[in-house]
């Protein structure tokens, strides 16, 4: 079976050695996005929603913080915990939440085996992690282990078919001719499966799935993107740089604008009885 970048551990820890990687990338979607609802906004009201005043938080898979900030500012947690594999994240996590004043403790740890007590939040949330792990259902256990009897767990993925319009790109240019045969970056944790994933050891509550599409206006701005994306495999002549990545799309095929499409998926679980 074809290996799945995002689930190799050297390609993972490559990926996040700095935060800078994944600010580019998210940068470069937020500036393409034309429609969807913003994620961050809807993981908070998931929470809000099902959460007690006050709850003891745990974040998994923080990334920049993003989430992790709106939380603090949104609920005012008795406690806040984010878990990480990435020092380089769990750094930037840091000082992102004492430039605003948010107290947030920062843990690493393998969220296969987290290193928190059982019983010890109200809400975990893990958004746009766990397609991560060739496991998820035992990253789902250990959630599940770290929820309060009456706990809430949110959890967020994307579809399995994500962005395919920059891969069939890739492949009609010839850059990549296999980019749309090769496994999604998503293939273990994504829309169609996450909720049998999380009904493996939490109670699915809610399920919701929002569309969301993206515009890049050219070459230069959709490379930006690209280059961050360990799915492709181009020629090591390129170069990481977004620069000669663009230059050699216009040199196959005229620049034009491309619009590529996501289905983003939340799911709201509770502790089993």
């Amino acid at each position: 079976m074809t290996s799945i970048p995002f689930t190799d551990p050297d390609t993972v820890a490559s990926l996040y050695t700095d935060a800078g990687r994944t600010q580019q990338r998210t940068n470069a979607l937020l500036t393409a996005k034309t429609g969807g609802d913003n994620a961050t906004a809807t993981i908070v009201d998931l929470v809000a929603h099902h959460a007690p005043k006050n709850p003891a938080v745990c974040e998994i898979g923080c990334g920049r913080g993003t989430v992790t900030l709106a939380l603090a500012e949104a609920l005012s947690p008795s406690r806040h915990t984010v878990v990480d594999i990435s020092p380089a994240f769990l750094a930037t996590v840091a000082k992102r939440a004492a430039d605003t004043g948010f107290a947030v403790e920062t843990v690493r740890g393998d969220f296969h085996h987290l290193p928190l007590p059982d019983t010890s939040f109200d809400v975990l949330v893990a958004a746009f992690c766990l397609y991560h792990s060739t496991r998820p259902a035992d990253v789902v256990a250990e959630v599940a282990r770290c929820l309060a009897s009456d706990g809430r767990a949110i959890l967020a993925t994307k579809s399995v078919d994500s962005y395919h319009e920059i891969d069939q790109l890739m492949v009609d240019t010839g850059l990549d001719p296999q980019a749309s045969s090769r496994p999604s970056l998503y293939e273990t944790f994504h829309s169609t499966n996450a909720s049998d994933v999380v009904a493996t050891g939490l109670e699915v509550t809610e399920v919701i799935h929002r569309d969301h599409t993206f515009r890049f206006t050219d070459f230069d701005h959709l490379a930006s993107y690209a280059v961050t994306i360990p799915k492709y495999q181009l020629p090591q002549w390129l170069g990481p740089n977004p620069d000669d990545l663009a230059a050699e799309l216009r040199r196959r095929t005229c620049d034009r604008p491309l619009t590529a499409t996501s289905t983003v998926t939340y799911i709201a679980a509770s502790s089993q009885p």
